[in-house]
């Protein structure tokens, strides 16, 4: 299982979120996704820690705490969706009658 963390202030390392965490137990591991295009952090990651006991205690006690002058949002992490869209336009408008 995995924890979201969003509204996280820019400047936040991976060493931040690793201490932060580590007082509610063990961490396994910790994302922080960046922009493809521009390699900027993108303001959320993901923390994963050694048992669900754990990562309910730090969800718990920091959802909505104040840190780093950022109120945090963390839960859990829910599967990735995808919603980029795709298909094939061509064929999409093809089957139409304009």
């Amino acid at each position: 299982m995995s924890i979201y963390v969003g509204n996280l202030n820019y400047e936040v390392t991976k060493e931040d979120l690793t201490t932060v965490f580590e007082e509610y137990g063990t961490v396994s591991r910790v994302s922080l996704p960046s922009d493809r295009e521009t390699g900027r952090p993108r303001g959320f990651g993901f923390v994963e820690m050694s048992s669900e006991e754990e990562e309910a205690k730090a969800i718990e006690n920091l959802d909505g705490a104040d840190w780093m002058g950022r109120e945090l949002k963390v839960n859990k992490a829910r599967p990735r969706e995808n919603n980029r869209g795709g298909g094939n336009r061509r064929f999409e408008s093809s089957s139409r009658n304009y």
